[in-house]
């Protein structure tokens, strides 16, 4: 990003760069972060640079140790089952409760659309978040909404990393995402719940696969 004068970029600016840089993976898992870095990479103060870490921190994007720089957040295999786990059960009883009225919010029809009319290898991250977080927001539920945005900074995450890697594919996708409307616009609860279950599980399962893959367990010692 070429540099700007510090008095046109808001912190607002900063933490959408940064969080476009780790949903990316420009800056990988366990990288560092540190005010200097942001505020010498976007022309700004440290208290502006400080101001999205701490953004980015309560998003769930970076974690910070006491007296450590802040770090691109690393989901293990007990993160990511956890995790996709609690966005299952969020997520599916919001569209149970979308089915009870075959209440299809127009937010969530629009992202599908999206991601129906691009190629199915263009980047989907953004258009599935913006479906499943619209699905949750458009229901009359107060406290569902409120919930989901507490795991969402880790959900994006989790659904790039399945990008990244390739573990899932644009048409797939977007097939269980018209399977999930489509019960919910005939007031089909069970199905809504069910389907909306195994499409978060099923990432979390080529997800957890992928990390088992590439991860070497340590090697028991042998007691003698």
């Amino acid at each position: 990003m070429s540099s700007q004068p510090a008095t046109q970029v808001r912190p607002d600016a900063v933490v959408a760069h940064l969080r476009g840089s780790i949903l990316s993976r420009e800056l990988a898992p366990g990288t560092a972060v540190t005010e200097a870095h942001v505020a010498s990479r976007f022309d700004v103060a440290r208290p502006t640079a400080r101001i999205a870490i701490d953004r980015l921190v309560a998003d769930g994007l970076l974690v910070r140790e006491p007296h450590h720089a802040a770090r691109v957040r690393t989901l293990d295999r007990d993160d990511i089952d956890d995790l996709f786990i609690s966005r299952a059960a969020i997520e599916a009883a919001a569209v149970e409760l979308l089915a009870t009225t075959t209440t299809v919010p127009t937010p969530a029809a629009e992202a599908h659309r999206r991601l129906l009319d691009q190629p199915d290898d263009a980047p989907y991250t953004t258009h599935d978040l913006a479906f499943h977080r619209a699905l949750v927001h458009g229901t009359t539920s107060t406290r569902l909404p409120r919930l989901h945005d507490l795991l969402m900074g880790e959900i994006e995450l989790g659904i790039s990393q399945v990008e990244a890697h390739r573990l899932r594919s644009g048409d797939e996708v977007v097939g269980e995402h018209q399977a999930i409307l489509d019960a919910i616009a005939e007031g089909d609860v069970d199905r809504a719940g069910r389907l909306t279950r195994a499409h978060i599980l099923a990432s979390r399962d080529q997800l957890v696969a992928h990390y088992d893959s590439t991860h070497t367990p340590p090697t028991a010692q042998k007691v003698t």
